[in-house]
């Protein structure tokens, strides 16, 4: 059974960091590309960051480049998200995902190319 297990989250207060971690089980994942998604109350679901099966290219969404680095360690099949520079705008649910086909270079951005998802963490920034 696979099972991604997000953790990390928690209370910063704006200008902090917090580190994500998601731990994968159930099967190995490293020809797979994994990503972070956030969901905030009454917003629709982004994409936050995505790491390549290799960790050799990440994506990033404009709203948190320079801030948020993706890695992956696949010796643990767990990916990460350092979050630097917190914004209270930055306040949702995080979860990470695998996507539905190994190997792969396009279309990191888009929920429906990943199968499966962890249940999140929560982050929240205060002003």
């Amino acid at each position: 059974q696979v099972q991604l297990v997000e953790s990390g989250g928690g209370l910063v207060q704006a200008g902090g960091s917090l580190r994500l971690s998601c731990a994968a089980s159930g099967r190995t994942f490293i020809t797979y590309g994994m990503g972070w998604f956030r969901q905030a109350p009454g917003k629709e679901r982004e994409f936050v960051a995505a790491i390549s099966w290799s960790g050799g290219t990440t994506y990033y969404a404009d709203f948190v480049k320079g801030r948020f680095t993706v890695s992956r360690d696949n010796a643990k099949n767990t990916v990460y998200l350092q979050m630097d520079s917190l914004k209270p705008e930055d306040t949702a649910v995080y979860r990470c995902g695998v996507r539905r086909s190994p190997y792969g270079s396009s279309g990191y951005s888009n929920p429906f190319s990943y199968e499966y998802w962890g249940q999140g963490t929560q982050v929240t920034v205060s002003s």
